[in-house]
């Protein structure tokens, strides 16, 4: 079964040498639209305008059809029968590691699946508690906490990469420390040098706020770390859809995406982790497909990846994922970061345009995804996503899983619009427009 790939899709071709990507043209942009059937769908009498991909986003036909393939003709356990059917299940399952694992600039050995971001994370952390209770053996001992060590996160952070922090921290004796972000919710990096020593065994960071949309300057934070010896983990959900990402590049330790944030199935992400690191952590889950012996008083397991996925694994779901990561290679990482860049500054400059709307976050910066979170004064953003919604406008209202940052920034809630590569000027359009008709009904009510 052949990873499918739209015959109006072709690769890119590379951008000259300092020559800027160019977003898509009208054609091509309506070429992309034409691959997600639910773009075509009407929502309270009006055109979809999805502007929610930050939260989830769209899946094109390729990758509908490339899980409906498999499950129609190829479907059996991976790795564990010898006829013909799990031979090739387990070849389209591998051979999908191997494509994901390459976008992300990892090796296949280096990628471990996992449900979402968020297992992902909690694997790292509770591999780390196995550890430092002694499991793991001599190898492991390094990865050991204890009273006196420190983990390092941001005030930015999702919930996912704070609270397992937390509970490490309680099981371990450890303490959490975090970089503080200032009034435009960008990061304080000159606290840096006081929160970094000689202790801290681990720093984790988001590669993009899923709230200001700032891109972090993880290069800088990474060499920091290392200089004292502390471990890295990258948070990259809101970059590996929509920037171009390099994991051994960046330098980072361990890195975790979700699957349904970039044109993928939900059920399926990944955790990458140096091999060495991978190889040296004792497993998380236990059970079938991870063991290489097995006795009825001890089990020895097997290299990474594979130690790491017990039980049945996401067999469809990896294989989704393989193709969605094609889709997004042929058209191109540099033309979908450019893409979505300029909606990016369209929107902002929309907002920033309108009175008693607060864009959350730095206003000049421009080194960002397209996506914008904003409070208006006096207007509940649970009231605005509603006026929106019946419009025909999806976007995401909540603390976005940021409830520290939201503190920090003097808001409990804010609506965010998040673009995508299939996000039109138009789409953007029709939220500036549909917004002051939101903030004048709610006005003339009070």
């Amino acid at each position: 079964m052949e990873a499918a790939v739209h015959p109006s899709l072709t690769p890119s071709l590379p951008v000259e040498p300092g020559a800027p990507a160019e977003p898509f043209g009208p054609d091509e942009l309506a070429r992309i639209r034409a691959d997600f059937p639910i773009l075509g769908e009407r929502v309270n009498g009006h055109s979809l305008v999805y502007l929610d991909s930050a939260a989830t986003s769209q899946r094109p036909r390729q990758v509908l059809d490339a899980e409906h393939e498999y499950l129609t003709r190829a479907n059996a356990a991976v790795h564990r029968g010898a006829h013909t059917l799990a031979a090739e299940a387990t070849e389209l399952f591998e051979g999908a590691r191997e494509r994901v694992a390459r976008f992300v600039g990892a090796d296949a050995d280096e990628l471990v699946w996992t449900r979402n971001a968020t297992e992902g994370i909690n694997l790292v952390a509770y591999a780390l508690g196995n550890a430092s209770a002694g499991r793991g053996g001599s190898a492991a001992g390094p990865l050991r906490l204890g009273p006196g060590d420190e983990v390092l996160t941001t005030e930015l952070e999702h919930h996912a990469n704070l609270i397992p922090w937390q509970e490490l921290a309680h099981r371990t004796g450890a303490t959490l420390r975090h970089i503080p972000v200032d009034d435009d919710g960008r990061l304080v990096l000159d606290d840096l040098p006081a929160l970094l020593g000689e202790r801290t065994r681990l720093v984790a960071v988001s590669h993009v706020s899923n709230v200001t949309g700032a891109v972090q300057p993880i290069a800088d934070i990474v060499a920091r770390a290392r200089a004292v010896g502390a471990l890295t983990l990258l948070d990259a959900c809101q970059s590996a859809p929509h920037l171009p990402l390099d994991l051994h590049a960046l330098g980072v330790d361990f890195a975790v995406f979700s699957g349904h944030k970039m044109l993928g199935p939900t059920g399926i992400g990944a955790l990458y982790g140096r091999r060495d690191l991978l190889d040296a952590l004792p497993p998380f889950l236990t059970g079938g497909s991870m063991i290489s012996q097995v006795t009825m008083e001890a089990a020895e397991y097997l290299p990474a990846p594979h130690r790491f996925e017990a039980g049945t694994q996401p067999v469809s779901q990896a294989i989704a994922l393989g193709t969605a990561v094609d889709y997004l290679s042929a058209l191109g990482m540099d033309r979908v970061a450019a893409h979505e860049a300029a909606l990016g500054r369209r929107l902002r400059d929309g907002l920033r345009a309108m009175d008693g709307v607060r864009v959350l976050g730095a206003a000049e910066r421009e080194d960002r995804i397209g996506l914008a979170a904003i409070d208006v004064v006096g207007i509940h953003a649970h009231d605005l996503g509603q006026y929106l919604d019946q419009s025909g406008i999806a976007v995401r209202v909540g603390h976005h899983c940021a409830q520290p940052l939201h503190r920090r920034l003097g808001v409990t809630a804010s609506t965010r619009a998040s673009t995508a590569l299939y996000t039109t000027p138009d789409e953007i359009d029709a939220f500036l427009d549909a917004l002051p008709r939101a903030i004048a009904y709610f006005r003339a009510m009070t």
